[in-house]
């Protein structure tokens, strides 16, 4: 039976019935743009909420006044709705660990579900002794900044053959899965399902090596261009940071300076040192260098998360000009030191 029909109480609520009324592919789109504490939010009201009446739409979402005179969302399958959009967003393999904290009724959690919640310093000794393609698969269901500190953790020998295993894996056998729950369940929880999930990839190695210490960087992605060189140029393709910009020649540099406005620049140059200006100042005339000094001086201080901005703005930028050609990104061990 059908709970009563019911008004959003709050903002979540609200928030939930506006999701309610797109188009999957559209309700998608706009999850795909929420962290994942405002998406764990929005799902855990989208699945609450029951009936739907015409009085909650119109309260929802008032200024669109022709959707007051939709007739209601029914309850039915709710969870299956949201599942659906949930991983036209996220993906199978986040959606379904998302599922389980958000409709736990409708799931159990598994032994990789806890590992998720769990600090690095307690994941690290269920898995050092592990080989590494067991600790790529678990690696790659954790999010960049933890499975960056676990990696750190790990034996120094693990380092590439991991990350090497990450950036390699596709489709992942229920069979492996369920190795890796058994081992996990010995020490914490229960058997995972009989599922295949398409795991790791180019951007989580590269998220992973971006969220680790430079001394990670600089081992690993050297190991894996011994293992397969055209992985590692991806990878250094994919982590590409600002600092990487400065081994740019002068034509390519030059290049890229004349697709970057001024103010963006400077805002950039404002992070670094100024013998590190200097492979911009470079790229320029003496009259012109000399007039960008005066500008970065002139801004004044300003917010790290602005420079942040700034550059990967210009990342981008450089990005662009690579896959067109224009420039030419990474090449090898020889341009970190």
């Amino acid at each position: 039976m059908n709970a009563p029909a019911q008004g959003p109480a709050n903002g979540s609520d609200r928030a939930a019935v506006m999701v309610m009324l797109l188009a999957e592919e559209d309700a998608a789109a706009l999850l795909s743009r929420l962290s994942p504490e405002e998406l764990q939010r929005l799902g855990s009201r989208m699945c609450a909420l029951g009936e739907i009446g015409p009085e909650a739409i119109s309260e929802a979402i008032a200024s669109f006044a022709s959707c007051a005179d939709k007739p209601g969302i029914g309850a039915h399958d709710r969870v299956g709705d949201v599942r659906r959009m949930m991983t036209g967003a996220l993906g199978e393999l986040k959606a379904d660990s998302l599922m389980r904290r958000v409709a736990p009724e409708e799931d159990k959690a598994t032994a990789i579900d806890l590992v998720r919640w769990l600090e690095p310093e307690v994941i690290i000794p269920l898995i050092e002794d592990e080989p590494p393609q067991a600790i790529a698969v678990l690696l790659a269901q954790l999010e960049p900044v933890v499975a960056a500190r676990v990696l750190v953790g790990l034996p120094e020998a693990l380092h590439t053959s991991v990350v090497h295993r990450i950036a390699r894996l596709g489709p992942v056998s229920s069979q492996a899965i369920g190795i890796l729950e058994e081992t996990l369940t010995a020490k914490i929880a229960r058997l995972h399902g009989n599922v295949s999930y398409r795991m790791g990839g180019i951007a989580d190695a590269a998220a992973i090596i971006n969220n680790s210490a430079r001394s990670v960087e600089k081992r690993v992605v050297p190991g894996i261009g011994k293992l397969d060189k055209r992985l590692a140029q991806e990878l250094e393709s994919e982590m590409f940071r600002f600092e990487h910009l400065y081994v740019l020649e002068g034509q390519a540099m030059g290049a890229l300076l004349r697709e970057v406005e001024s103010a963006l620049l400077i805002d950039a140059l404002k992070g670094i040192s100024e013998d590190e200006r200097e492979h911009f100042f470079a790229a320029m005339s003496s009259r012109a260098a000399d007039g960008l000094r005066d500008e970065i001086a002139e801004r004044g201080r300003i917010k790290r998360s602005d420079v942040d901005a700034a550059q990967k703005q210009i990342i981008a930028i450089a990005k662009r000009l690579a896959a067109e050609g224009t420039i030419v990104l990474g090449g090898g061990e020889d341009d970190y030191v």
